[in-house]
C-alpha cells in the first residue's frame, strides 16, 4: 500500500507560539544552523547529527511561515546550496546547476504535469527517475578528456574536487567511443550505497579500536578514556550515506597519513556515481533526455537503471507509487522521484525560473514512520530560560538517519499527544526532515509506563519555574543571572556569527568556562568577565561535554562513562621535557581563544549590542541603534521615546532595552567589558542621529540585497544602502524598489520576479548606491 500524503503538522509544531517567543527562537535557530553549516561545509566537521540539523531547519522554516516578518535577510532558509569553501579552488560552471522545485502529494504532481503540458501546447512524454540522496557533481570533458570535477556550490561556482573524483567508481578520465563534443558538462550524483555505508561505519569502529591500541603502545601513562575520546574524534560514526559521501569527496588526502589516510582512502573508494543529465553542450545530437542517457552510457558513464519514460500522467504517478512501496529495495538511499519532460526542445520552450527549471519537478515522499521506545522525557533550559521537554528514545532509523530525541515543545503538547514514559511511540520525520513523536501505540502498553510530570524547579539551578507573564504556556527559569544553562547559552551566543563571531567560543568552550567539572568555581559566573580571562584560569579546566539540545551530559557508548575533556591544556612533548619544562601547557585552543577575544574588542558596535543578549535585539535592530546612537552609553541614556523613534527599533525593542539596562548585573557586564578594552562605541561618531543619512541618493528607496554580491559582505551591502539614505529591507514586498541579487540568491529572487520588482546585479548595485536610480535608468531606459 502506498504511503499516505503528508499532513500539515505546523499547528502541532508551533502551539500558540507568540511573536516574542518566535523572535527568540528564530535568532537561536539561525545561530545554530549557520554554525553547524560553517563547520560542515567549511571544515568538514559535523557539529550535530543530520536529524538535529534537519530539525532545526524545518522548525525555522515553520516559524518563518507563521511570522514572515521574522525572516531576515541573512536567514539560513534563504540560502540555496552552500557557499564555495576555502579549502578547494573555485570552479565556475559554464551553465548554472539549478535546483528543483518540490511537490508533496500526487494531486500536486498531477497539477504540475498538467500545467507543463498546457505550457507545451501538446502531449508530453515524461521521464521519471529516482532522486538519489547524494552530492551533486558536474564533470567537464573537453574532447572526451576529463578536465575538472566540481561540486554544485551555489549553482554558479562550486569547488574543484577533481583530485578525488578520479578515484570515484564510475567517473572515467577519458570517455569511451569517438566524436565527443569540444566541451560538455555532465551532471550527476555521487553517493555511497547502503551496504557500503554499513561497511564504512564498521571500518570506522575498527579504526577507533586500532587508534586506541596505537596510543596504548606508545604511551607510558595510558589513559583509556582520553584515548577513546581522541579516537572517536578522529574516526566518528557517519550520520548517513549523504553526509559521508559529501565529506568523502571533499577530504584532503594529501594532508593525512597513517590510520587517517587508510580511512580516508576507504571512504573515497566507497563512492559511486550515477549521471542524470548535461549542463553546457552547444548542440547535442539527440532530441530527448532518454536519448541523452543512452549516449552517456555509450561514453562509459553510469546511468541509473531506475528510470522509465511514459506518455501519460497516470504512468508518472504509477512509477511514484511503486517506489513509494519499494524505496528500500534499491542499493542507494532516495529522497523522492524526479519527473522530467523528455523532449529537449520543450525544455527551451518551458524555460526556468531563477532557481529551478519549469520542465522538471521533484516529488517528495510522505514521511516515513517507525515505532520506537520512549525511554524518558528530559527538560532542557535554553539561554532565554525557556524549559523545553525532549523525548529521549531508543535509536531508530527514520528517513535516512538515526533519531534519538525529538522536541515536545511544552507540557501541553506532551499532554495532547498522550504519551507516557515507557510507551512504544510512533516516530516520523515531518517532510522527511524534522523528528516528531506522533503519539503512543496504546495497544502495546503493559502497565509499566508512567506519566511525565513537568518539573516545578529548573533542572540546572533549582529555581522555581514560572511563566514569564500571565497566560504564557512556556515555563521559564527566572534565575537569569546565575542559572548555568542560561549563562552557558549566553556565552555561546556571544561567540556566534551573528554576534562577535569568535570561532573558538563554541559549545564546548562555553560549557568549559561556565560549568566546568574542575575547578569548582567557574571562570565565568556571568559573561561580565569574558574579556578578563587569563591563560592561568583556562589551563586547569575540565568539562563534561553536553548534548547541544537537551543539555544532558554525553555518554561514551562503549565505556558508559560521561565524556570529559580538558580543552585548554596539553601534555608536554618529549622535546619540551628535555628542555626541563614541567606540568601541563596551554593548548592551541586556549591561546586561540584569548587571541580572538582580544581581536573582538574592536569589532563593530552592533555586534556588541547583539552579544549583550538583550531580548529582541538582533542584527537589524542592533545596526539601527549603533548607527543612530553611536555608543552603548548613549543608548542606555536614551528615553523610551527616543529609542522607539529609531527606524527598525519600535516600542517592543525600546521596552526591552529599558528593562535590560535597569538590571544592575547587566550594567556590570557593560562596565567590565569597557574596562577590559572592549570598544562599545563607534570611533568618530558625531552623536545621536547625526550619522543617519538624510537626502542621500537613495532617499525614499527600499532595497533588498540577497545572495553573494561581488565586493560586498552581507553586512557591507546593507550598510551601503543605509549610507546612501535608503532603507535596507529584509524581505521583498510590493513596496520594494530594487532587489540586488547575486549567486546563492534564494526565495527573495523568486518573490521579486513574482511581484515584478526590478532585479539588479552587483555592478548595478554599486552604481545604485553611489549615483542613485537615475544612473540605472541611463543604462537601461526601457527598465520598469
Amino acid at each position: 500500500m502506498a504511503a499516505e500524503a503528508p499532513v500539515d503538522s505546523e499547528a502541532s509544531e508551533l502551539p500558540d507560539l507568540t511573536l516574542e517567543q518566535a523572535r527568540d527562537e528564530v535568532r537561536t535557530l539561525s545561530e545554530q544552523i549557520l554554525g553547524a553549516r560553517d563547520a560542515y561545509y567549511g571544515r568538514d566537521a559535523e557539529l550535530v547529527d543530520d536529524a538535529t540539523y534537519d530539525a532545526w531547519m524545518h522548525r525555522l522554516e515553520a516559524i518563518e511561515r507563521l511570522y514572515p516578518e521574522l525572516q531576515g535577510q541573512d536567514s539560513p532558509t534563504l540560502t540555496v546550496g552552500a557557499a564555495q569553501g576555502t579549502q578547494f579552488a573555485p570552479v565556475e560552471h559554464a551553465e548554472r546547476m539549478l535546483s528543483l522545485d518540490n511537490v508533496f502529494s500526487l494531486d500536486e504532481l498531477r497539477e504540475w504535469c498538467a500545467k507543463a503540458q498546457a505550457g507545451a501546447g501538446r502531449a508530453v512524454r515524461w521521464l521519471t527517475e529516482l532522486k538519489i540522496d547524494g552530492l551533486a557533481i558536474s564533470l567537464r570533458y573537453e574532447n572526451g578528456v576529463l578536465t575538472s570535477a566540481a561540486t554544485r556550490g551555489d549553482g554558479r561556482v562550486g569547488e574543484d574536487v577533481t583530485f578525488n573524483a578520479v578515484r570515484v567508481t564510475g567517473i572515467p578520465q577519458r570517455l569511451a567511443g569517438t566524436g565527443h563534443p569540444p566541451i560538455v558538462e555532465v551532471r550527476g550524483e555521487v553517493f555511497i550505497p547502503v551496504a557500503a555505508f554499513a561497511a564504512l561505519n564498521a571500518l570506522q569502529a575498527d579504526m577507533r579500536d586500532r587508534a586506541v591500541e596505537e596510543t596504548r603502545a606508545r604511551s607510558r601513562a595510558f589513559d583509556e578514556d582520553k584515548a577513546r575520546i581522541s579516537a572517536e574524534r578522529r574516526f566518528p560514526a557517519f550520520a548517513n550515506p549523504r553526509n559521508a559521501a559529501s565529506g568523502g569527496l571533499r577530504q584532503q588526502l594529501d594532508k593525512k597519513d597513517g590510520l587517517e589516510l587508510e580511512a580516508g582512502q576507504a571512504r573515497l573508494d566507497s563512492l559511486r556515481l550515477f549521471v542524470h543529465g548535461i549542463g553546457a553542450w552547444e548542440r547535442p545530437p539527440v532530441d530527448s533526455q532518454s536519448e541523452i542517457y543512452a549516449l552517456l552510457k555509450e561514453w562509459g558513464l553510469p546511468t541509473s537503471p531506475y528510470y522509465q519514460t511514459t506518455d501519460t500522467i497516470d504512468g508518472v504517478t504509477a512509477f511514484v507509487e511503486h517506489y513509494g512501496e519499494h524505496r528500500h529495495d534499491v542499493e542507494h538511499e532516495i529522497d523522492g522521484i524526479v519527473v522530467k519532460v523528455d523532449e529537449l526542445a520543450l525544455h527551451d520552450e518551458l524555460g526556468a525560473t531563477s532557481r529551478a527549471p519549469r520542465w522538471a519537478i521533484a516529488y517528495k515522499y510522505p514521511p516515513e514512520q517507525v515505532n520506537t521506545k520512549l525511554l524518558d522525557i528530559v527538560v532542557s533550559v535554553g539561554r532565554t530560560g525557556r524549559a523545553t521537554p525532549f523525548a529521549v528514545m531508543a535509536p531508530a532509523r527514520v528517513a535516512g538517519s538515526v533519531v534519538r530525541q525529538a522536541t515536545l515543545h511544552n507540557q501541553d503538547v506532551v499532554r495532547a499527544k498522550g504519551v507516557l514514559i515507557g510507551d512504544t511511540v510512533v516516530l516520523r520525520k515531518a517532510g522527511d526532515v524534522i523528528p516528531e513523536v506522533l503519539g503512543p501505540v496504546v495497544e502495546l502498553r503493559d502497565g509499566t509506563e508512567r506519566e511525565f510530570v513537568m518539573p516545578t524547579e529548573c533542572p540546572e539551578c533549582g529555581w522555581t519555574l514560572a511563566p514569564a507573564k500571565e497566560g504564557d504556556i512556556d515555563l521559564r527559569c527566572p534565575n537569569t543571572r546565575a542559572c548555568p544553562a542560561q549563562v552557558r547559552g549566553r556565552v555561546e551566543h556571544i561567540g556566534s556569527r551573528g554576534a562577535l563571531d569568535i570561532e573558538a567560543l563554541g559549545e564546548v568552550t562555553a560549557a568549559a568556562l561556565t560549568q566546568p567539572s574542575t575547578p569548582a568555581i567557574p571562570p565565568l559566573e556571568t559573561e561580565a568577565g569574558l574579556f578578563d580571562l587569563t591563560i592561568e584560569q583556562l589551563v586547569p579546566i575540565e568539562v563534561i561535554v553536553r548534548d547541544s539540545e537537551t543539555g544532558e551530559p554525553r555518554v561514551d557508548e562503549k565505556t558508559g562513562k560521561r565524556v570529559r575533556r580538558a580543552p585548554f591544556r596539553r601534555n608536554l612533548s618529549p622535546a619540551e621535557k628535555k628542555q626541563g619544562l614541567t606540568g601541563p601547557q596551554p593548548s592551541a585552543q586556549a591561546i586561540t581563544l584569548l587571541e580572538e577575544l582580544q581581536k573582538a574588542k574592536t569589532k563593530d558596535l552592533w555586534r556588541f549590542l547583539v552579544a549583550l543578549n538583550i531580548r529582541h535585539v538582533g542584527p537589524v535592530a542592533a545596526r539601527a541603534l549603533a548607527q543612530w546612537f553611536g555608543s552603548v552609553d548613549e543608548i542606555r541614556r536614551a528615553s523610551r521615546k527616543d529609542l522607539a523613534a529609531v527606524e527598525g527599533v519600535g516600542g517592543i525593542i525600546a521596552d526591552a532595552l529599558i528593562d535590560w539596562f535597569e538590571v544592575d548585573w547587566h550594567q556590570e557586564i557593560v562596565e567590565r567589558w569597557m574596562a577590559a578594552g572592549a570598544q562599545l562605541a563607534t570611533p568618530g561618531h558625531p552623536g545621536p542621529g547625526a550619522a543617519v543619512v538624510e537626502g542621500g541618493v537613495l532617499e525614499g528607496i527600499t532595497v533588498v540585497a540577497t545572495g553573494s554580491l561581488e565586493g560586498y559582505t552581507r553586512e557591507g551591502a546593507q550598510e551601503a544602502i543605509i549610507a546612501a539614505g535608503g532603507k535596507s529591507a529584509s524581505s521583498v514586498s510590493k513596496k520594494t524598489d530594487f532587489v540586488a541579487a547575486g549567486p546563492g540568491a534564494g526565495s527573495k529572487l523568486g518573490k521579486a520576479e513574482e511581484l515584478g520588482v526590478r532585479i539588479i546585479d552587483a555592478a548595478q548595485f554599486r552604481l545604485l548606491v553611489t549615483e542613485g536610480p537615475s544612473a540605472l535608468e541611463a543604462l537601461d531606459p526601457d527598465a520598469d
